[in-house]
């Protein structure tokens, strides 16, 4: 049997009790996952991206393991509602136009003690004034250091399209700006080298391909290490008490941790490592969050079709945002359908052993994603379910 097949072995038997469609996380994949970015941290705290867990408990869990330290959240109303639940460390890390959010955050002194938001632009601490609503509170700032990569004197762009703050003199100036403006403290900077940290390097088929994008991040690593730097060496002229510099990603984890300049590195996808992480050399993950489809008709020789499983991930279209059927293994999608939103007919010789009712286990294509398709995760430890969680939708909340 090989390991694949241990496995869903291992989960049937753990779920057998419920009904499909259903999501688990594997706990000794996340917590060998967990181990793995510690390693490659070489020591240096890891905040986590709850974007890419979004399920309280288990976030609760790899925040009690050492090493791990402080949330990285996704909208103003998320980090407010995990500062409330009594986590102490949350970094907004995306900027926010959420006036109700920000009176709540400047009028109340635990959240503001717990809750640090990004800027780039001065307009956002303008809007963060206009919301006040009489909140005297001082707001921790984090600054958003853009990390792209510009080639041909800026003609050519490699990257995401975040901040605007591209060089040191940008980035100290927007600093001097917040330390001129009363009610702000200026605590941190960001850098997410997403061109880095969340595009693979080693695409199956691929070579020239894989070829390019090792070439273009080794530049990319170079530049950024030397930019952040200068960046931090500027800010801290500013700002001599800065808290915190996090940068990273899973896919860069030990390479952005091998900068003085960084103290603190972000990572979440490299707890369930979803498909999209599959084609690395710097690491291997181990699948820990999947999802079960139920068989609901068998339409022929080498087909079965399952209810639903359309759900895409975020990002530029393409079969790479896609669930992947897993296991068993062998099946595939017909080209003609793929994934379809109430059914998905599914091909391969495993479609003849499977019966109505079996399971059929996929990935999603990022991490996070899967739980707004999931009131629930099941915790699997072995071949049982230890413990039934709710995800950020059970408790009655998407944010975005």
């Amino acid at each position: 049997m090989t390991a694949r097949a241990a496995d869903r072995a291992r989960y049937d038997r753990a779920t057998a009790h419920l009904d499909a469609p259903v999501a688990i996380v594997d706990l000794d994949a996340f917590d060998a996952n967990a181990d793995d970015l510690l390693r490659r941290a070489g020591g240096k705290p890891i905040r986590v991206a709850s974007k890419s867990v979004r399920c309280r408990a288990l976030l609760e869990r790899v925040l009690g393991r050492e090493g791990f330290a402080g949330i990285m959240s996704f909208t103003l109303a998320e980090s407010l509602w995990l500062a409330r639940s009594g986590f102490d460390d949350v970094l907004l890390a995306y900027p926010s136009a959420d006036r109700s959010g920000y009176a709540e955050l400047t009028g109340d002194p635990k959240l503001a003690a717990a809750v640090t938001v990004m800027i780039d632009d001065p307009a956002q601490l303008q809007l963060i004034d206009d919301s006040r609503a009489g909140g005297s509170e001082v707001v921790r700032v984090c600054l958003e250091l853009d990390t792209s990569l510009k080639l041909l004197g800026g003609r050519v762009r490699v990257g995401a399209r975040r901040s605007p703050l591209h060089s040191p003199a940008q980035v100290a100036e927007m600093a001097r700006t917040v330390a001129r403006r009363p009610g702000f403290k200026l605590v941190g900077i960001m850098a997410y080298e997403g061109h880095i940290a969340g595009v693979g390097d080693s695409l199956a088929g691929r070579p020239f391909r894989s070829r390019a994008v090792r070439l273009m991040q080794a530049a990319a690593k170079r530049e950024l290490a030397e930019r952040r730097a200068e960046v931090v060496r500027a800010v801290r002229a500013v700002a001599p008490d800065l808290e915190f510099v996090n940068g990273g990603g899973t896919g860069s984890v030990q390479h952005t941790a091998a900068e003085d300049a960084v103290t603190e590195i972000g990572a979440g996808s490299g707890l369930y490592v979803p498909r999209l992480f599959d084609n690395y050399t710097s690491f291997r993950g181990r699948p820990a969050a999947l999802f079960a489809q139920p068989v609901v008709r068998r339409p022929g020789v080498g087909v079965v079709t399952v209810l639903g499983g359309g759900y895409p991930a975020s990002g530029a279209a393409g079969r790479d945002r896609l669930p992947v059927p897993y296991l068993p293994e062998g099946l595939k999608y017909d080209p003609q359908e793929g994934p379809g939103e109430v059914q998905t007919p599914l091909l391969g010789a495993p479609a003849d052993d499977l019966l109505i009712g079996d399971k059929v286990w996929f990935r999603h294509a990022k991490a996070g994603e899967l739980c707004e398709r999931f009131e629930v995760l099941h915790l699997v430890a072995g071949d049982e379910v230890t413990a039934t969680v709710p995800t950020y939708r059970g408790e009655g909340h998407t944010f975005l």
